[in-house]
């Protein structure tokens, strides 16, 4: 049984195929930075993480990981298009090759935001991996130098993406069909009330 209803959730994006796209990124990546010199990845939290995790592994190099937060989210579907910083880098990048990972570019501002604040950091280089792209949502141009998906307009979740910070661990891209929390009245169920002490 999984916790969430199978039946308001639309697959997307296979947990194979989305496997089966991350492998050939990594071997990509791996192809253009072999013996090139220090390489960092970048993860964009919350939603890039599992990601990241995936990625990392089909990539042959040594490498670094770091993290860096950015919110521009006002409400549960749209974004405001103010970004701000709520987790910055732990280490310097400065003449590193930056690979930015991110779950998913739709408008382009919060990305844009995070290119023009790691350029003034003096990598070597600086690009940009993307799971998934809308778009129809552009406000902006990016360069997406890694592309795991386009996808038409639609809110996505699971696999790291959210809806009302649940369903990350998703193992495939779905589409709420709901218009609520698409949680397994099973499941539900069989949650019990915490024991009075």
């Amino acid at each position: 049984m999984t916790f969430y209803d199978q039946s308001k959730i639309e697959t997307l994006i296979s947990q194979e195929t989305l496997q089966s796209r991350i492998n050939a990124l990594g071997a990509q990546i791996t192809q253009d930075y072999l013996g090139q010199g220090d390489v960092v990845l970048v993860c964009v939290l919350k939603g890039s993480y599992l990601f990241l995790a995936d990625l990392s592994r089909a990539i042959d190099l040594p490498l670094t990981v770091d993290f860096i937060s950015v919110s521009s989210y006002g409400n549960d579907y749209e974004s405001s298009g103010v970004v701000r910083m709520v987790h910055d880098l732990s280490h310097s990048i400065e003449n590193k090759h930056v690979l930015i990972v991110e779950d998913i570019i739709d408008t382009g501002l919060t990305m844009s935001y995070l290119l023009a604040n790691l350029q003034t950091r003096k990598p070597k280089s600086l690009k940009v991996v993307s799971l998934l792209h809308k778009p129809s949502k552009a406000k902006t141009h990016v360069q997406i130098d890694y592309l795991g998906f386009e996808i038409p307009d639609r809110f996505v979740i699971g696999y790291g993406l959210d809806f009302h910070n649940q369903f990350r661990n998703m193992p495939y891209i779905g589409v709420n069909l709901s218009g609520d929390i698409p949680l397994n009245p099973a499941y539900l169920s069989t949650k019990t009330e915490p024991s009075q002490v």
